[in-house]
Order: C-alpha cells, then sequence, then structure tokens
C-alpha cells in the first residue's frame, strides 16, 4: 500500500511540474506577443504619420524618408479608408477577388473587424478631412501566438507517449515475472502431488473401510486444480462450454466446508443449465477468490450470496457479502497490484482475477455497490455462448 501511495505521489508531482511548466511557457509567451503588439502599434503610427506627410506634401517636399517609411511596412495588414468609408489604399492583404465591388466588399469588411478590435488611427488632414489607419496583427505576431499552444500540444503528446511506453515495458516487466513465478509453482507442486497420489492408493488396498481416504482423495483433487491453475497463467486458456451453475455450486461447496460456522452460504442459481464460455479451473479461481476476501471482510461472521442469472445482453455473476464495505473513492483501486487492507496480505488477488475475467474471458469485473459497515457486492458479466 505504501508504494501506491509512494507512486501516486510521483505522479502528482510529474502532473503539478507539467502544469507549471505549461503556464510558465504560456506567461512567457503572452509577454512577448504584448510587447510585439506594442511595437507594431508604435510602427503603425509612424507609417500613419507618413500617410499624413503624403497627404500633405506640396512640389517642394522632399519625400524621400517618407515614402521609406512606407514601403518599410511589409508585414503588417492595412486598410485606409477616406472620411467617407471607402478605401483608398490597402497593404499586405491576401486578395483574389478580380472583380472592383467584390475587392472594396471584402476590404471594407476586414477594415470593420480591425476597428472593432480597437485597431485603428486617424489622421486629421484638415478640419474637415480625415483619414483612418485599419491595421491587423501581422502573420510573425498571430504565429507567435498559436506557437506555444502548438508546443505544447506536441509536448503533450511525447509525453503520454513516453508514459504509455514506460507503463506498458514496466507491466510487460512485471507478467513475465509472475509468469515465471506461477509456472515454476506449479512445475513444483507437480512432484508431491504425484507422490500422494500414489501414497493415495496404497491407503486404499491397505484400508479401503477408512472413512477418511475419501475426504484425502477430494484435497489431492484440490491440489491437482490449483497447480492446473497457476500452469494457466500466462498461457492463453481455452475456454470452453461449461455449464455455470456446476462450476459455481463446486465452489459453494468448497468454501462451506471451509468456512466458519458463524458464516451463512447462499446460492441463487437458476433452474436450468446456465451455459458461458469459461475456463473453469480459472473462473473458479476467481469466484473463490472473492469468498474468501468476502470471509476476511466480515471477520468470521455474516453471509455470502452467490447469485447468477442469465439477462438481455450478458451472463451476471454477483458475490455478495455483508462485510465492513470499500469506499467509493476505492471502487477502482480494489484491483490494483498491492492493494490490501489486511497486514499479511500481498494485495495480487482482486489484480488477477481482474486479469482472469477482462483478459482471459473478455468480460468485467467490478464493484457493482458497497456501502461502509452493511457489505459489497462484486459483479462479473460474461458474453453469452
Amino acid at each position: 500500500m505504501q508504494w501506491i501511495n509512494r507512486i501516486r505521489q510521483v505522479k502528482i508531482v510529474l502532473i503539478v511540474l507539467a502544469v507549471v511548466l505549461c503556464v510558465a511557457s504560456l506567461v512567457v509567451s503572452n509577454f512577448l506577443v504584448r510587447d510585439l503588439k506594442v511595437e507594431e502599434q508604435r510602427k503603425m503610427e509612424i507609417w500613419a504619420e507618413a500617410m499624413r506627410s503624403l497627404n500633405k506634401a506640396d512640389e517642394t517636399t522632399d519625400l524621400t524618408l517618407v515614402l521609406t517609411v512606407l514601403n518599410s511596412n511589409n508585414t503588417i495588414p492595412v486598410v485606409v479608408l477616406d472620411k467617407e468609408g471607402r478605401v483608398r489604399e490597402y497593404r499586405n492583404m491576401e486578395v483574389s477577388l478580380s472583380s472592383p465591388a467584390a475587392l472594396d466588399s471584402l476590404l471594407l469588411r476586414e477594415a470593420l473587424s480591425m476597428k472593432q478590435a480597437g485597431r485603428v488611427i486617424r489622421i486629421d488632414l484638415s478640419d474637415t478631412d480625415y483619414m483612418e489607419i485599419c491595421y491587423a496583427d501581422s502573420l510573425i505576431l498571430t504565429r507567435l501566438a498559436w506557437w506555444p499552444y502548438v508546443q505544447l500540444g506536441v509536448v503533450l503528446i511525447f509525453v503520454v507517449v513516453a508514459i504509455f511506453a514506460l507503463l506498458s515495458s514496466k507491466r510487460a516487466e512485471q507478467n513475465k515475472v509472475w509468469v515465471g513465478l506461477s509456472k515454476e509453482t506449479a512445475h513444483q507442486l507437480g512432484t508431491p502431488i504425484s507422490s500422494l497420489m500414489a501414497w493415495h492408493e496404497v491407503l486404499r488396498e491397505n484400508y479401503p473401510d477408512d472413512e477418511l481416504l475419501p475426504e484425502m482423495g477430494k484435497d489431492i483433487k484440490r491440489l491437482q486444480r490449483i497447480a492446473e491453475r497457476f500452469s494457466k497463467i500466462g498461457s492463453q486458456p481455452e475456454p470452453k462450454p461449461e455449464n455455470l451453475n456446476e462450476v459455481l455450486g463446486n465452489v459453494m461447496q468448497y468454501i462451506s466446508r471451509r468456512a466458519s460456522n458463524h458464516i451463512t452460504m447462499k446460492c441463487n442459481l437458476p433452474a436450468e443449465p446456465l451455459i458461458a464460455s469459461v475456463s473453469a479451473p480459472l473462473f473458479e479461481w476467481v469466484i473463490e477468490n472473492l469468498c474468501k476476501n468476502a470471509i476476511d471482510a466480515m471477520e468470521g461472521k455474516g453471509s455470502i450470496t452467490l447469485t447468477a442469472q442469465e439477462e438481455l445482453d450478458c451472463i451476471s455473476v454477483e458475490v455478495c457479502d455483508t462485510g465492513k464495505g470499500i469506499p467509493k473513492n476505492r471502487f477502482s483501486s480494489v484491483f490494483m497490484p498491492g492493494y490490501t487492507t489486511k497486514e499479511r496480505g500481498w494485495g495480487l488477488g482482486l489484480s488477477l482475477a481482474k486479469r482472469i475475467v477482462e483478459e482471459y474471458h473478455d468480460g468485467r469485473i467490478f464493484v457493482k455497490n458497497s456501502e461502509i459497515g452493511k457489505g459489497t457486492t462484486f459483479r462479473i458479466e460474461l458474453k453469452k455462448h
């Protein structure tokens, strides 16, 4: 549980750091854009002054400097309107209309948009005559304003891909470790189980009337099934049509014999066979794990109800207990490796159960509902055969 909390803390720190870097980038970019806007406004004021000088010039005026200033604007879009609101001149506007009327209409719309944005400078030529210099942001300024968002988008994509690759490689490595451990456990169990089977046969021949030998045989078969489950982990099982009534009945019979007398076991199964495509050894292990967790949650006293039924779009299996319950914010966490409320638990049972149901049986397992102090209901949904 502690290492899960540490991982979460590290994730939170990384997320906060990424947010801080994004905000810092946007703030710096905003300052740059603002400074460039101020600079472009100053340039347009000088350009507007040059336009006024050009319109007031006579034959003796030297227009060299004025023309130089006017021709130096190669980036800022400009539309010049007279006092009647007609277009007198425009610069750096991308237009492709050949009709003069359509061109004037387009330029007037652009000029009106510029004026509404407050990007206009009025030039008084005389007491009764004036011009309006309407301008917009240059292409460079527009690109600079959008560039931080593009940059952040690219960075976020790389971060997501990197995190996904890291998690995938880590998960694959963990899977290899657990698969190897499971297969080695199955291999190590094989020899003593074979020896127990042989000794069981010897005892049956010598003591055919002993009442304990049938129970011993059941336990040996139980060990064989456990070893079979471990051997199947890591390999793709072959689900086949099974009667869930029998599969769930075997689990309840096994659990009820080993549970406390203060625990009531209830089983609600349909009268007709409930056929589903499952790997019986693995699916039995999932139900057993849910029942054992329920027994631990009830601390030896309460009831477990196992319900299975065919619904419109799936076959559902629900395990309901009267234990201490799970907080709503832990509904997803209970299936994470390492999550456990027991002092000596590894926190792998529900994680493996989720993998068996979702990856091997293409189904779903989740906490349907839970109330603190009242109990929890786990639900499994399988596709119809």
